[in-house]
Parts: C-alpha cells; sequence; structure tokens
C-alpha cells in the first residue's frame, strides 16, 4: 500500500481545511512614524511605501489602516530637538504624547503600542546614557528615564508600552513606575530579544537614531547566541512583562520558535525594516512576487511561535486576508 499524503494537498479548498498555522487581521500590529510639524508625509526612501507623518496627517493614515482591518499601531517618534539625556522621550508634551492624545479623541478603539527608547531622541542615538570617556552606555541610570519615558506615553493613552533598549532590570524600573501611578492595566510588551542585527539599517534611517559613536552591541544581543535569549524572556517575564517579542523575525526562527516554548506570556515577532526592504527592493525588480513572498514570511513567523506579528506589511496582509487573496 502506498501512503498518499497529496490527498491533502489535491485543492485549495482541503489545504485551507487543514492548514495548521493560521493568520488572522488581529494578530497584526503596524509599526508608524510620527513627528513634530504640520502637513508633513514625508517618504522614507529605504522603505518604499512607508512615511513620516506629523500629528495632524498621522490621522488619516490610520483611518486608512484601520479601514484595511489592522486594529492596532506601533508607534515612533521623531523629536524637533535632542539632548544627551533625550529629555523629550519623556517630555509631557512630547511627539508622542501628543500624538496618543489625537488618536484616542479620534480612534478610541485602536489599539496603542509606544515604543520606549531613548535612542530617537539623544543626541548621541543610544538606546540609554553613555557615561565616562569610552562612551559605554550606564545600564542603571538609564532606567529611570526609561521609566519616565513610559509613564509620560501610559498618561496619554497608552495601552501598551513596547521597552526597546535592552536595559537590564528595565521591565521591573517601568511596571513599578507604572503601578504607582495608577496604570496597573498599561500592559509591557518587551523586546525581550533584540539582537544586534544589521537588518535594522533602514530603520535607523527612517527615525534618525543611528548612534553617533560606537555601536550597540554592549546592550542588544549577540547573533552567536541562543540560550542567552531565552534567559532575557524569563527574566522579562518574572519582571512583570505582559508580552515578549523577538526582534528581527527571519533570522531568528529558532529564537521565536524556542521562546514559544518556554514563554508564560504572548509571544510577538517583528519583521524588521530590513527584511521589509529587501522585500521591495526584489519586487520592485521582478525578482519576487511580492505578494507571495510577503504572505509566507508572514505564515513562517507566526508558524514558528508568533502570537503577535509587527511588520511593515500589516496593511496589505490584512486587505488580502478580508479579500481571500493568500493563497498557497
Amino acid at each position: 500500500m502506498i501512503i498518499r499524503p497529496r490527498r491533502l494537498r489535491r485543492s485549495k479548498a482541503i489545504r485551507s481545511m487543514i492548514c495548521e498555522t493560521r493568520l488572522s487581521q488581529s494578530m497584526l500590529v503596524y509599526p508608524m512614524f510620527v513627528k513634530e510639524g504640520h502637513g508633513i508625509e514625508e517618504e522614507i526612501a529605504p522603505m518604499p511605501g512607508q512615511k513620516r507623518f506629523s500629528v495632524d496627517r498621522l490621522l488619516y493614515a490610520v483611518e486608512r489602516v484601520l479601514s484595511a482591518g489592522v486594529s492596532s499601531i506601533l508607534l515612533f517618534g521623531l523629536p524637533e530637538k535632542k539632548d544627551f539625556l533625550g529629555s523629550e522621550a519623556y517630555a509631557s508634551d512630547g511627539i508622542i504624547p501628543k500624538a496618543l492624545r489625537e488618536l484616542k479623541r479620534r480612534f478610541p478603539e485602536l489599539l496603542c503600542v509606544t515604543d520606549v527608547c531613548l535612542c530617537e531622541y539623544t543626541d548621541h542615538g543610544h538606546c540609554g546614557c553613555p557615561s565616562g570617556g569610552d562612551g559605554y552606555v550606564d545600564n542603571d541610570t538609564s532606567l529611570p528615564l526609561l521609566a519616565k519615558a513610559a509613564l509620560s506615553h501610559a498618561r496619554a493613552g497608552a495601552d501598551v508600552v513596547a521597552p526597546s533598549d535592552m536595559m537590564d532590570g528595565r521591565v521591573a524600573a517601568i511596571r513599578a513606575a507604572l503601578d504607582e501611578d495608577g496604570y496597573v492595566d498599561t500592559a509591557i510588551m518587551s523586546y525581550s530579544v533584540k539582537y544586534a542585527s544589521a537588518f535594522y539599517g533602514p530603520f535607523r534611517e527612517a527615525a534618525d537614531s543611528a548612534p553617533a559613536f560606537g555601536d550597540r552591541r554592549t546592550y542588544q544581543m549577540d547573533p552567536r547566541n541562543r540560550r542567552e535569549a531565552l534567559r532575557e524572556i524569563e527574566l522579562d517575564a518574572e519582571e512583570g512583562a505582559d508580552m515578549v517579542m523577538v526582534k528581527p523575525g527571519l533570522p531568528y526562527l529558532d529564537i521565536l520558535s524556542a521562546a514559544r516554548d518556554i514563554s508564560p506570556v504572548p509571544v510577538g515577532a517583528y519583521s524588521v525594516s530590513g527584511e521589509y526592504s529587501m522585500i521591495k527592493a526584489a519586487s520592485e525588480r521582478g525578482w519576487i512576487d511580492e505578494r507571495r513572498v510577503v504572505c509566507e514570511t508572514a505564515f513562517s513567523l507566526v508558524r514558528a511561535g508568533a502570537d503577535i506579528l509587527m511588520t511593515y506589511h500589516a496593511p496589505e496582509l490584512a486587505e488580502w486576508l478580508s479579500k481571500g487573496e493568500i493563497e498557497f
């Protein structure tokens, strides 16, 4: 007798019925960039199709995102001025609080996740505060500033704060600050496993956040390490993270799978700017079918263990899902 698994691949209908991995619009989170000013929609050159918005234009963009079927966004802020301590990151009238207040007034149903870091706000471009002449980022000096940034977002209406700095102990510091101020229901999605990756290049141009000196390898994770990643997840969960994240996504599917196995909380994956830009560049040259590659990538991340998917292709994915245009 011949065993015939191909029977279950014979038609689209049967393939869809028995597929092991399913993707829904509610899993998608769309990263967006907001900056000071008025009437601004700036194209981001290395990320075709992505833009930096002033708050007024962000509202129109979010309306389109919601109509596509995406109900969650991840906000990154670009301040008007930067300084050594990144004071605009935690200013009550900073760009993220401004955007949040308008978004929540206009779209109360929108789930707003905010990136909590200092790199976009410091004149040196690091995620924490350097100390001494060697430029080494001081972990414990940075924690109160990150906590203040998270608190300023919560006060303005953030549903979820997402620390991306990779400082030790920052989840505990943020949780304590939120709880002490009465924001016990504000969730934390920790960038628990954020590798020192070359895939962030386009984002650093988009957010004007490249470090002015040195690099981030003293706090972001070594791409060669796996056990360390699982330890970071366990520590963040112990400190009070409500969700954890693996970043980048596609190059670290093994980490994502292992994270799903050990994490007591939901696991997110961030399909980062470099992944997006490579797909765009190849599709513009006719080398790949963009829709099929985007869908294959998304399902790979979910298959590996992602409960939540941060992706710059979120609106397209949502529309393809709603129209039944995702085919395998």
